[in-house]
């Protein structure tokens, strides 16, 4: 993201605000290595991926998912959102349908034209503050879903204390740039008190349109919210919310 900015001539600086944990991985597993169960799995954030790679940690689970497990789950659907998890799911040897769906309710519509109903579930791994957007459009549609949580969100310990050095050492930025609603809610609140009456100026940006929507409902101006989740599409956004 930063190189692609920089490449506009925008100066980025990059400030992590999210860590995550992984729970529930014995259960996961026990799950992912019965693929007959399920008509395929759903993921639709690169640490749901993370949480597969963890399981596959031991040698012997490894070699099993290379050699029978994979290829069963390839003989389902493996449904995506976005390019950087299709490319982490691809890594781990499954094939990945629906990239192109830029946000998880385009991916439930995608999903609803390719799945029969009452049929069996599809797993979905996934955090702790999923929204409810894929369980109730495929459950409209008689479409069973298995979620399980495998990682939560919590804050980056050195969030505070970067965000306060940005803004002694840099100033009031001209845009911020939010990558999930847990960005929001971990991250506002600090930006509110650092910039104070000058906050007016910054021209907020959104990834997509549930975080658009997480920015809107703390009463925060959205300027720009990215057309497709890639660094062009953002940059593109940004560069005309600043009249660039």
């Amino acid at each position: 993201m930063e190189k692609e900015l920089g490449l506009h001539g925008l100066e980025a600086t990059l400030i992590p605000v999210l860590a995550f944990e992984f729970i529930s991985l014995q259960t996961f597993l026990e799950k992912l290595f019965h693929p007959e169960q399920y008509r395929g799995l759903i993921f639709t954030s690169p640490r749901a991926v993370e949480a597969v790679r963890l399981c596959l940690g031991d040698h012997a689970k490894e070699e099993d998912w290379k050699n029978s497990v994979r290829e069963k789950w390839n003989s389902k659907s493996v449904y995506v959102v976005g390019k950087a998890t299709a490319g982490l799911v691809a890594e781990i040897g499954l094939i990945p349908q629906g990239e192109n769906c830029g946000n998880a309710e385009k991916l439930a519509g995608y999903i609803c034209s390719q799945e029969p109903p009452h049929s069996l579930p599809l797993l979905f791994p996934c955090g702790a503050l999923k929204r409810e957007i894929l369980p109730r459009i495929l459950g409209g549609k008689g479409i069973a879903l298995e979620g399980l949580t495998v990682y939560q969100t919590t804050e980056h310990p050195n969030l505070q204390e970067s965000m306060r050095n940005y803004f002694s050492q840099q100033g009031i930025p001209a845009s911020v740039t939010f990558f999930s609603p847990s960005g929001v809610k971990y991250c506002l609140n600090q930006i509110q008190k650092l910039s104070g009456d000058l906050i007016a100026q910054i021209k907020f940006a959104a990834i997509g349109p549930t975080t658009a929507e997480a920015l809107a409902a703390e009463g925060i101006p959205v300027s720009c919210t990215a057309s497709s989740p890639t660094p062009q599409a953002l940059t593109t956004g940004i560069k005309k919310s600043l009249q660039l």
